[in-house]
């Protein structure tokens, strides 16, 4: 039950300080420039624990088997950190606006999997998907 609960809790955990953080981000600062700053300390910690774990000789053998998806990720990455920062900018609250956010993106998936991985959409999906944008429009107003 563990390996369920404490990926999630540090989904949870990170979206609240990630959120804190980029609500937190100095208005006169360059975004691209904080976003560089936090890229090449995420890259080197992120090289360290991926050598500490694949062990030194293996490092070229494991960045072998990296596709497109990583290219991908990285540009996504990068428009969903000046979104945010940008949504704050422009005067959304941290509660309201990771909420929309997230509800727009569940709404979004729900979709993506029916179409791209042809996963099963019930009823009660499609009726959490209206429960939601009456949600998003009352959130809102």
């Amino acid at each position: 039950m563990w390996n369920l609960i404490w990926p999630i809790l540090v989904v949870i955990l990170s979206n609240t300080v990630y959120n804190i953080c980029m609500k937190s981000m100095p208005p006169n600062v360059n975004p691209f420039g904080a976003l560089m700053v936090t890229y090449i300390v995420a890259a080197i910690i992120t090289a360290i624990i991926f050598v500490f774990m694949v062990k030194p000789s293996n490092v070229v053998f494991e960045l072998s088997k990296i596709n497109w998806t990583s290219i991908i990720l990285a540009l996504v990455i990068v428009g969903l950190e000046v979104g945010y920062v940008f949504v704050y900018r422009a005067g959304w609250s941290i509660s309201t606006a990771s909420v929309v956010a997230n509800i727009g993106l569940a709404c979004v998936l729900v979709i993506v999997g029916f179409f791209l991985y042809k996963e099963n959409v019930s009823i009660r999906q499609i009726l959490g998907i209206f429960v939601c944008m009456v949600g998003l429009i009352l959130i809102n107003f």
